[in-house]
C-alpha cells in the first residue's frame, strides 16, 4: 500500500523522527536509488516506511500469468511502504533516479506514533482510497481517450506546474508503465497522445514533458462516453 500525501507530511514528520517521539529514535535516514532499482519487493518484511523526496517510483505487480501490472506512481511529497499483514503488497522501483527518506516503523506497530502525525496517516490514508476510487473508475472506462485523459488530468491536478495559462508537468515514466497503469497497450497509448496533440487538447514540449492547452477539452474527453 502506498499513501499520497503532501509535502507537509514529510515535513511533520521528520522532527518527530529525530527526536525519537514517534519511531523509538530512529532517526530518518536517506537512500538514493538508480533509475530501475528496487526499494523493496512483493512479500518483503515491511519494516519501514519512505518519504520520496525526489524522483518517481512506481508499484508494480506481476500476475500468475507473468503480466505486469503497475498500480500506481509516487511522487516528491508521497509515504510509501504501509504494510498489509506487516509485508509489502507490491514491488516498488524507481522510474528515474531518486531518493527517499527512511523511517524504520517500529512506532507504528507499537501504537507509539504521535496523535498528531496519527491524524494525518489517517487523512492520508482516506486520500489514497480516493485516488483508488478514481482510479477504478478510470480502469472501467471504455475508450483509451477516456483514460488517458483521466490520466493526465490527475497528473495536472497532482504535480502540474503553471505556464502561463496552461499547465505543464512532467512523465518521465516510459509509455508502457503508462499502458501497464491504465489496461492498454504501449502502441494505444503511443496513438492516444497523438490524437489528443492532433486534437490540440495538449502539446508535447518533449517526450516526457507535457503541457496542457485546453483543460476544459480534456475534461470533456474524459468524461465522454464513446
Amino acid at each position: 500500500m502506498y499513501v499520497s500525501t503532501p509535502p507537509e507530511f514529510g515535513q511533520a514528520i521528520a522532527p518527530h523522527a529525530r527526536s525519537g517521539q514517534d519511531f523509538r529514535r530512529a532517526a530518518p535516514q536517506t537512500r538514493s536509488l538508480a533509475e530501475g532499482a528496487n526499494l523493496f519487493h512483493e512479500g518483503d518484511a515491511a519494516r519501514s516506511l519512505y518519504i520520496v523526496n525526489t524522483g518517481i517510483l512506481r508499484l508494480i505487480r506481476y500476475q500468475e500469468n507473468g503480466q505486469r501490472r503497475v498500480l500506481g506512481f509516487c511522487y516528491p511529497g508521497d509515504t510509501v511502504g504501509f504494510p498489509l499483514d506487516g509485508r509489502h503488497a507490491a514491488d516498488c522501483e524507481a522510474v528515474v533516479p531518486a531518493q527517499v527518506t527512511i523511517l524504520k516503523s517500529y512506532g507504528l506497530q507499537a501504537g507509539s506514533i504521535h496523535p498528531r502525525l496519527q491524524q494525518k496517516l489517517l487523512e492520508a490514508a482516506l486520500q489514497e482510497i480516493s485516488s483508488m476510487q478514481d482510479h477504478f473508475m478510470t480502469l472501467g472506462r471504455k475508450s483509451a481517450t477516456q483514460k488517458l485523459a483521466s490520466f493526465l488530468m490527475r497528473c495536472a491536478d497532482r504535480i502540474g506546474r503553471p505556464l502561463g495559462d496552461c499547465t505543464h508537468f512532467d512523465l518521465p515514466m516510459p509509455r508502457r508503465d503508462i499502458a501497464d497503469y491504465l489496461g492498454l497497450t504501449p502502441e494505444t497509448v503511443s496513438r492516444t497522445f497523438t490524437q489528443l496533440r492532433n486534437m490540440k487538447a495538449l502539446m508535447l514540449d518533449h517526450i516526457y514533458t507535457v503541457v496542457l492547452l485546453d483543460r476544459t477539452l480534456l475534461e470533456s474527453l474524459a468524461e465522454d462516453a464513446d
